[in-house]
């Protein structure tokens, strides 16, 4: 299933059992996944219009009446462009919003560079009490969604609307605030997050081929960051390579070195470089800006040969 169905389908779910849940969008549920709800749910579904600032003010007056909102838009428009509604209405105010960008970085293809989200964790990240998490397939997503329903506080979370292959196995069970361990290894960890998980798997069999054995981390919650995870497999290996659809100022690569500060442990990075995007399609992205398995590849033999 697409991402956006899971997702949808996950929120139907919540609002058949609770009449509070509700969710509001900006003149985009088609893109969303949700347009069907309102049919289901039309005193549950609200359409604010391409008013983003509105959509998540309105959210946060709703949670303070005991409701419990989500909202969603294209990734930019759900971080940057209400970036002080989510600072002050709702994570000041500590209030229960779950905020939903889609479409994150490279995944926004031929909508370009005003639309292609490269600094969104970032942007959250250093909003305080926010938590920030990036599903890797539609099982995690399925599994996670209860869990963030039921964190009482703002949560930011980037979904990849499209298809993507499955990594974990119908008996996951989802930790929010763990990070999952999907291959060890001795040689080097690869921390991943969202879209190009199942990439880092495939270079780590490819890697494991040429005598380097990769230990591959799943890091689905950027913020609060697994911090004991991520040190016990840094230590454990010696080098470490990150792997973001992201610019590696602010993100994954941000927080894990932030994590290792005091280790001494070389650090590679795979992701956007400091740079804005541009009009293309998945496959001429993942080359212009240095993304495909072939890159992570080689930055993994860096990072090995760092040791």
């Amino acid at each position: 299933m697409e991402m956006r169905a899971v997702y949808a389908e996950c929120l139907a779910e919540m609002m058949e059992k609770d009449r509070h849940v509700c969710v509001l969008d900006a003149d985009l549920s088609k893109a969303s996944g949700t347009r069907n709800l309102y049919e289901r749910f039309p005193k549950q579904m609200f359409d604010c219009g391409v008013a983003e600032q509105d959509m998540a003010s309105i959210a946060a007056g709703l949670a303070s009446y005991g409701f419990k909102p989500w909202i969603e838009s294209f990734t930019p428009f759900a971080t940057r462009r209400i970036c002080d509604q989510i600072t002050i209405s709702i994570s000041y105010a500590k209030q229960n919003v779950k905020i939903v960008g889609t479409d994150p970085g490279i995944s926004a293809e031929l909508n370009g560079g005003t639309h292609m989200s490269m600094e969104d964790v970032g942007v959250i990240r250093s909003i305080p009490g926010m938590v920030i998490f990036e599903p890797v397939d539609a099982v995690q997503l399925r599994a996670a969604m209860p869990v963030l329903a039921a964190y009482e506080g703002p949560v930011y979370m980037r979904l990849f609307r499209k298809t993507l292959p499955d990594v974990f196995p119908a008996d996951y069970k989802f930790d929010l605030f763990k990070a999952d361990t999907l291959r060890e290894g001795r040689d080097l960890t690869i921390f991943v997050s969202g879209l190009l998980t199942k990439d880092v798997l495939d270079a780590a069999e490819q890697l494991k081929a040429e005598g380097i054995d990769c230990e591959v981390v799943n890091v689905h919650t950027i913020k609060p960051i697994d911090r004991e995870t991520v040190i016990a497999s840094a230590r454990k290996t010696g080098a470490v390579l990150t792997v973001e659809n992201h610019n590696v100022i602010g993100g994954l690569h941000s927080a894990v070195l932030e994590a290792l500060a005091q280790e001494k442990i070389p650090a590679v990075a795979v992701g956007v470089q400091d740079r804005f995007g541009e009009v293309g399609k998945m496959p001429y992205l993942r080359e212009a800006l240095g993304m495909r398995l072939e890159d992570i590849v080689a930055a993994a033999k860096k990072a090995a040969a760092l040791k």
